[in-house]
């Protein structure tokens, strides 16, 4: 009976060993509305709250438009990092685009999304009630 028992414990245990994990703050980051040009950088944070050193091998963009960038260095457990991605907001639109995180991890893919609008920028001259242009 001792022998049963010890058996199924076991599995439980080495399914925990040496295995890195993310807690990212967001799967999702929400630009909301912002102006063409705007700066279309947003960072992803997140901690390996596993019990071994995080590697990312590689993150993936859904479209040319979407640029990420990563730790190349492996993440201790307990220590924090972020991916950030740039996107291009010269397109005007609605932006739902993702990134896929490839790593170590428990999880070892994760779909990263950013959402949001861009709009055009206002190119018509504010002027007052004399036709001169009114400086921002």
């Amino acid at each position: 009976m001792l022998i049963g028992l010890g058996a199924f414990a076991q599995p439980g245990e080495a399914e925990n060993l040496n295995t890195p994990e993310f807690k990212f703050e967001t799967e999702v980051i929400d630009y909301g509305t912002i102006e063409k040009g705007a700066d279309g950088i947003r960072e992803f944070h997140f901690t390996n709250t596993g019990n071994a050193p995080l590697i990312i091998s590689n993150v993936t963009k859904s479209c040319g438009c979407t640029i990420p960038s990563y730790p190349k260095e492996p993440i201790k457990p307990g220590e924090s990092s972020s991916i950030k991605v740039k996107y291009d907001t010269q397109r005007v639109g609605v932006i739902n685009k993702s990134v896929t995180v490839l790593s170590n991890a428990k999880r070892p893919s994760i779909v990263l999304r950013i959402k949001g609008v861009i709009t055009q920028t206002n190119t018509v001259p504010l002027i007052d009630e004399t036709g001169k242009p009114i400086e921002k």
